[in-house]
């Protein structure tokens, strides 16, 4: 089933509307997790990150249930504002997402010539033989900090310091992920599907993830004909906030040439 995505989604943006367009998906820490992306991309490009329905208070129409169906929605949102050449960059869910909308759009006239390039930063979504998907949903606070960080004290944050809105709010969220991403966080066709992705693709992986580890960035990133596998040092599964420099080297490099 198509959806329609809201109008009133809010949106993180930077860069002039004129510029070529990149649009940045966030993963289940929500936008703020990929607000740095949107800065680092304004100084040349229209960047824009908009909250996924669901998520941070916003309303999730109940007809929104899978990865496919959010991807679909962006791309036709893409389509109605006639853009062309758009450099999609995710992170963790916001990667499968991103992933998603190049297989579907590499299967649709419609979309020809709609996107031009795709980054996947530390992507959910595939089935690795040997490499699950950590369950989040059975991680603590600590337990997520452990996993997803380099330095797990940079990304412990105590529930008990949450007030009231803002715990409801992170429960939401939850409920959204499991509800669109499945307990799993991942397609069991995805990665069958991404031989079909026919843009610059850059699979970007912190080395000390543990959410998903760099081998199965690799299978991921083998899985896109020609696409480029970057490991970054010291960054787990958000390496664009704990090793930035090096992952605007990477994210930079491939989009001077695509």
């Amino acid at each position: 089933m198509r959806i329609a995505l809201p109008e009133d989604l809010p949106v993180i943006q930077a860069g002039p509307p004129e510029s070529r367009t990149a649009l940045v998906l966030h993963g289940g820490g929500g936008p703020r997790t990929v607000a740095p992306v949107v800065g680092h991309l304004g100084a040349r490009m229209h960047a824009f990150a908009p909250t996924h329905p669901g998520w941070d208070g916003t309303t999730r129409p109940d007809s929104l249930t899978s990865v496919a169906q959010l991807a679909a929605a962006y791309l036709t949102r893409l389509l109605e504002h006639k853009e062309h050449d758009v450099v999609l960059i995710g992170s963790s869910i916001g990667g499968w997402i991103a992933l998603e909308m190049a297989a579907q759009a590499a299967h649709d006239e419609r979309y020809a010539g709609l996107i031009g390039a795709v980054v996947d930063i530390d992507g959910v979504g595939a089935e690795v033989e040997g490499e699950p998907v950590a369950d989040f949903f059975a991680l603590d606070a600590r337990g997520l900090a452990e996993a997803a960080w380099h330095d797990p004290e940079r990304g412990y944050v105590d529930p008990a310091g949450f007030t009231d809105e803002q715990r409801a709010i992170q429960q939401a969220n939850g409920r959204t992920m499991a509800a669109v991403a499945g307990t799993s966080m991942s397609d069991p066709t995805l990665l069958g599907r991404l031989g079909a992705v026919n843009v610059p693709t850059l699979v970007v992986w912190g080395e000390s993830d543990r959410i998903v580890t760099p081998t199965y960035g690799r299978a991921v990133a083998h899985a896109v004909p020609g696409a480029q596998f970057v490991e970054i040092p010291e960054a787990g599964h958000l390496p664009h906030l704990e090793a930035p420099d090096a992952t605007w080297a990477a994210i930079d490099a491939i989009l001077a040439k695509s």
